[in-house]
């Protein structure tokens, strides 16, 4: 039988911010707890983002609001940071808040392990360090993870990894770097390491999105509250994801996705360097013999 999880991603609780519709968080929160009771799900993630950040003192409300929303929901929830969840909370205020810890950890249900890939998601703001940073103790886990994993595998993060594009991105398009981590290759290096059929699903871009690399899925859920793709109404993205033999991705609300699919563990063959770096190439672009 195919495991059945829920996911919310970016829920952004509080006064509407830029396109992100927060003043309707609430009761869209009401709507995603009747849709993971009615699904009967084994597991409720949280992908992270669940407040727009103002100062302490507000976030410190703002998050216990949300916290209160989850109580509605019946199935064990596990919740992952966001970037607006660390602008102005540690994650000892997060964990104190929401009653769990939040280090990396791994579940197996049914017959895959869920990696929730708790990495560092807080944005730097000094000049010379501005940004996500992706830690080297962050990346050892997820390769110690990937390396053992003796089932398939869903890695969920709040920061996606894939580097896919943003064109036509609201928030991303002109900032990309500001999508991902910078050190999203080597990430990307560790779960080539795997013998077993990976998935990925993540938040943080405000849209549903699919991208294959080298053999792996990599899935962004759109936000709960973003309205750039649906004029000016929040998304009221609700997500099931089904991982057998064959996963399903489903989002219901206004911006919906069905997709379904068959993981495996076939590798691609690694691109190659810049052309003018290999001779038989580089020689033809001169227009010299081979």
């Amino acid at each position: 039988m195919a495991v059945r999880i829920c996911l919310v991603a970016d829920i952004h609780h509080g006064k509407p911010s830029m396109t992100k519709r927060g003043d309707t968080a609430l009761d869209l929160m009401g709507e995603f707890a009747r849709f993971a009771n009615e699904a009967r799900a084994d597991l409720v993630l949280d992908l992270g983002d669940r407040i727009s950040d103002i100062d302490r003192d507000t976030d410190i409300g703002l998050e216990r609001d949300v916290a209160e929303a989850f109580k509605a929901v019946e199935a064990p929830i596990c919740h992952i940071n966001g970037n607006h969840d660390r602008d102005h909370l540690s994650v000892a205020d997060n964990e104190e808040i929401l009653g769990q810890a939040l280090g990396h950890q791994t579940l197996d249900i049914g017959g895959w392990r869920i990696a929730l890939w708790r990495a560092d998601t807080r944005i730097r703001r000094e000049p010379e360090n501005r940004g996500f940073l992706l830690g080297e103790a962050d990346l050892l886990w997820l390769s110690r993870i990937v390396q053992n994993a003796d089932r398939p595998l869903l890695v969920v993060s709040h920061v996606p990894v894939s580097g896919h594009s943003q064109v036509g991105n609201y928030y991303f398009e002109a900032n990309p770097s500001s999508s991902t981590y910078p050190q999203a290759a080597r990430a990307r290096a560790v779960l080539s390491q795997a013998r077993v059929p990976v998935v990925c699903i993540a938040g943080h871009v405000h849209w549903n999105t699919i991208t294959h690399i080298d053999g792996i899925t990599h899935l962004t859920q759109q936000s709960l509250t973003e309205s750039f793709t649906t004029q000016g109404e929040p998304a009221a993205a609700l997500g099931l994801i089904e991982l057998g033999d064959t996963v399903r991705w489903r989002v219901e609300g206004r911006d919906p996705i069905d997709f379904s699919f068959i993981p495996n563990t076939r590798r691609w063959t690694p691109p190659v360097p810049p052309f003018h770096q290999i001779p038989e190439v580089a020689a033809r672009m001169k227009g010299e013999p081979a």
